[in-house]
């Protein structure tokens, strides 16, 4: 990906998100000629010149200093992720991982796929760069959808939002997990800009995907934190689940996904039945579908 260009569309997008009375600036109406604030009065607000901010979104960000960044970023009412997208593509890591390595599956230690399958009662799963989908337990099979059957390249959680019809029917609030799907690639492209396999998957879902192509435009950056998702399986019905994403100390780049819902709730009976339904063989033994009781989860 080019990097100059991805910081100039970056920086004018976030400017024109901001209005005048947003930062504490005269607002003259219809006199204005840009959505946002004009390059003088965010220049004015981070206290450095207009040229040399100028230089900057035309994305020629080589010497910029940690600090005018930072004033930058507060002057842009950047987010914590967003601030480290915007340090990623103005000042790259001089350390740049060949493309061949980048293009090389990452790999699972054997000790992390038992910590992950000994969870028997908590979908748990494990994410790597471009959002690949590394390794899973029999609950994420159960609950998401078992990608064994996919070939390695194509298992990727952003190919499943975008390209699997059953993550529409999966994702109640399907368009927020887009989003955030969309967000957090945002910020791995910003990492990896030479990695050849990112760069072919978000060619492939721009060319499959009219929502992909739409939101990867609008430049928003994300971080896979926590939260909480409303699903529908076919088999128990409705689930609202939190979940929390916990970061690998040794492999920054990998990021163990938890799901788990609140003791005492209808989607904890419903996730429960979800286990004992996934523990079953795919025998008649198995539970049939049901309609879980209408109970706010």
């Amino acid at each position: 990906m080019d990097q100059r260009a991805e910081l100039s569309e970056f920086l004018r997008s976030r400017r024109a998100r901001l209005k005048p009375g947003d930062v504490g600036l005269p607002d003259f109406g219809r006199h204005r000629r840009v959505p946002g604030l004009r390059r003088e009065e965010l220049a004015q607000l981070a206290g450095v010149s207009v040229a040399y901010y100028t230089r900057l979104e035309q994305g020629n960000g080589q010497n910029v200093s940690t600090e005018v960044l930072d004033a930058i970023a507060r002057a842009l009412r950047l987010t914590e992720a967003e601030q480290q997208h915007l340090t990623h593509l103005a000042k790259p890591t001089t350390i740049k991982k060949k493309r061949a390595a980048m293009a090389r599956q990452q790999r699972v230690r054997p000790e992390l796929q038992h910590l992950i399958d000994s969870m028997e009662s908590v979908p748990a799963y494990l994410l790597g760069r471009r959002l690949d989908l590394l390794a899973w337990n029999r609950m994420a099979a159960a609950l998401i959808g078992d990608f064994i059957e996919l070939p390695p390249e194509e298992r990727n959680f952003a190919r499943h939002v975008f390209l699997d019809p059953t993550a529409r029917e999966r994702y109640l609030e399907w368009e927020d997990k887009a989003a955030e799907v969309v967000g957090v690639l945002r910020l791995c492209a910003g990492c990896y800009p030479d990695d050849p396999l990112l760069t072919a998957l978000v060619g492939e879902l721009s060319v499959k995907s009219d929502e992909f192509r739409t939101l990867w435009a609008a430049h928003t950056v994300r971080q896979k934190g926590h939260g909480s998702k409303r699903l529908h399986h076919p088999v128990v019905g409705e689930l609202t689940l939190s979940y929390e994403t916990l970061k690998l100390p040794d492999e920054h780049d990998l990021s163990l996904v938890t799901y788990y819902a609140e003791p005492g709730s209808a989607s904890a009976d419903s996730l429960r039945l979800l286990a004992s339904w996934a523990a079953a063989p795919e025998t008649g033994s198995r539970p049939a579908p049901v309609t879980p009781p209408n109970r706010a989860a």
